[in-house]
């Protein structure tokens, strides 16, 4: 294979629908395997006579290292190139879905689940550089591109737990995991035809800040976790916590210092990355949080089987596709700013609708949250992507995006942990629990929504 950096503008024999194809496969894999494990959680418990926190370490493994990992993705996709990390990220994907497949216990689920997350952090990355790089001299098609991406991974995770459900109603739960291999196999064979990159002149790998960071990750959502269990005297609770805060600040410290950080602190410099990066925080937290908390009340409190369950989440499929479509339409010519004010109003009424749901509360009630929740964020996602890669030179964008998944990743962990300790104690805790983390979620987005509004400058002037 010739080596030499290549232009990357899209050649004629690469179509846009095929380079978006492509990549887009990595963020559907990945956004598949955050939200097709909800469904299957009460067979897995079955299964493996797992208990919540079991339940929540299945599911935060793979975010966690999806957090954990994805800044120094997003510096190896600018240094070494985006195409052979897409194409090695693929790789240890598929195998990991083998092994979660074949797991035998609780551990060896999470195990696999935590190199699932490894796979997923290389992938997202380098896709989302492909795609920059691809379409860098075209904003307009830069805009689309990134939208119809993003429409992919958002009708990938709406549309996990059906698929959940529907291929646990044919078979069992390890068939949730063993459906990613032929996806991955069909990246792996597109992405031979895709162009070189260009590569970063930084050279080096920050292990220390790698290292940092993820003892900082790790130890704030294990506490969380098991805050429940062991209650906040527990010296491992509350001590974990400040463990965390240290090596949060002792990982800041060695990213000013490093030659080669993983984390480059000047982007932080920009007001709209700031305001972005936490925006897609918030999103993130909120709706992991809810997906988990959700799928929980539909089988353990309203007694639906795992496939009425699965189809029960079938108007957040729905909003997505709905959204992400428009919210292009809208950003090609009004930019980014409108789609993103429209999307955190529909999604906030969307958490608020929430409220109604009652441990006898009809389906057909709660429509109204479950098409909102996902039109605002759909509408306001991919003008988020969008401006973040806006925000920086094209030969930043993995670091950028890395940035940007990372914060929403190690988030979506965080509302894992916080939402769904609230569910032990069975149905009526579960309820509760949807109230509890609505009203937080309403007012996260409302104090996030007010900085937007002040801080976020449209992207054709921010750049």
């Amino acid at each position: 294979m010739n080596e030499h950096v290549e232009n990357v503008a899209v050649k004629p024999a690469l179509s846009f629908g095929f380079v978006v194809g492509a990549t887009s496969l990595a963020f559907v894999v990945s956004q598949l395997d955050v939200s097709i494990v909800n469904i299957a959680l009460p067979q897995i418990s079955n299964s493996f006579k797992a208990d919540v926190s079991e339940l929540q370490w299945i599911v935060d493994a793979y975010t966690i290292a999806f957090a954990v990992l994805m800044l120094s993705a997003g510096g190896m996709a600018d240094l070494l190139g985006a195409k052979r990390l897409f194409q090695l990220g693929m790789l240890i994907f598929g195998i990991a879905s083998v092994g979660c497949g074949v797991a035998w216990n609780a551990p060896s689920l999470i195990g696999f689940r935590v190199l699932q997350g490894i796979g997923a952090a290389i992938m997202i990355t380098s896709s989302l550089s492909i795609l920059n790089q691809n379409f860098e001299h075209d904003k307009a098609q830069r805009g689309r591109a990134v939208a119809m991406w993003t429409a992919a991974g958002g009708v990938a995770i709406a549309a996990g737990p059906i698929l959940g459900g529907l291929l646990m109603h044919v078979s069992n739960w390890r068939m949730i995991f063993f459906v990613n291999i032929p996806l991955c196999l069909l990246g792996l064979l597109l992405s031979i035809k895709l162009n070189e990159s260009e590569k970063h002149p930084n050279k080096g790998f920050d292990i220390p800040g790698q290292f940092t960071w993820m003892l900082t990750i790790t130890a704030l959502i294990a506490a969380i976790i098991e805050w429940h269990h062991l209650g906040f005297n527990n010296p491992l609770i509350f001590g974990g916590i400040i463990f965390s805060v240290v090596m949060l600040l002792l990982f800041l410290y060695i990213e000013k210092k490093a030659t080669s950080p993983i984390l480059p602190l000047d982007l932080f410099s920009n007001s709209n990355f700031n305001v972005l990066v936490l925006l897609g925080m918030m999103l993130n937290f909120a709706y992991y949080g809810t997906v988990f908390v959700l799928s929980l009340y539909l089988q353990d409190v309203l007694h639906y089987s795992s496939l009425a369950a699965g189809m029960g989440f079938l108007p957040l499929t729905a909003g997505f596709v709905i959204s992400n479509l428009i919210s292009g339409k809208i950003m090609a010519t009004h930019g980014t700013r409108l789609p993103i004010v429209i999307g955190l109003i529909i999604v906030t009424a969307g958490y608020a609708g929430l409220q109604i749901a009652h441990a006898d509360t009809p389906y057909w009630h709660l429509f109204f949250p479950f098409i909102t929740i996902p039109l605002g964020m759909g509408m306001a996602v991919p003008a988020m992507t969008t401006s973040i890669l806006a925000s920086v030179t094209k030969t930043r964008s993995g670091t950028a995006s890395a940035v940007l998944n990372t914060t929403r990743q190690a988030a979506g962990a965080t509302g894992v942990a916080v939402f769904g300790a609230m569910t032990n104690g069975g149905p009526l805790a579960i309820v509760k629990a949807i109230s509890v983390s609505s009203l937080l979620s309403v007012a996260g987005l409302i104090i996030v929504g007010i900085l937007i509004f002040k801080y976020l400058v449209p992207a054709k002037s921010a750049t």
